[in-house]
């Protein structure tokens, strides 16, 4: 018979949970890490959440959505941040695939939109989504998937 393969979500990539957490139960505490699709959910609301130039090492890593923050809700603004998604993910998300990118408004007069990404993981196949609230008149993000 063939040797069994391990198929464990952790080739997809490990690297620190979002937001950072640390595990007071190990001597010396540790940093609790995210794999799978987990970890490339969380990359995802980092990129995201990060403006463009905020990285001083690496200053065309974001999505430039806070750009957008005080703009009208038209469909021209809807079609600026859908180019954004898209474009951010291209350029440091090598691990998907985006297969759509919907900008649902959720409440016009609060300024609420939903940015909801429909993905496919390249080494798996396997299809993922994320919604990302997005807040025109303030500058607060809803907390992190967990």
């Amino acid at each position: 018979m063939g040797e069994e393969i391990d198929i464990s979500p952790a080739f997809l990539g490990t690297g620190w949970s979002f937001p950072p957490t640390f595990d007071a139960g190990q001597a010396p505490p540790s940093v609790v890490m995210s794999s799978g699709d987990a970890n490339i959910k969380q990359c995802l609301w980092v990129l995201f959440s990060t403006s463009l130039g905020e990285r001083i090492m690496a200053a065309t890593y974001g999505s430039g959505l806070r750009l957008k923050v005080f703009d009208a809700l038209t469909e021209t603004l809807i079609n600026d941040i859908r180019s954004l998604i898209l474009k951010a993910v291209l350029d440091w998300e090598p691990r998907i695939d985006v297969t759509r990118v919907e900008v649902t408004p959720v409440d016009p007069a609060a300024g609420e939109v939903a940015i909801s990404v429909d993905y496919v993981v390249r080494q798996t196949n396997a299809r993922s989504n994320l919604v990302y609230p997005f807040y025109l008149n303030e500058a607060t993000l809803a907390p992190p998937p967990m």
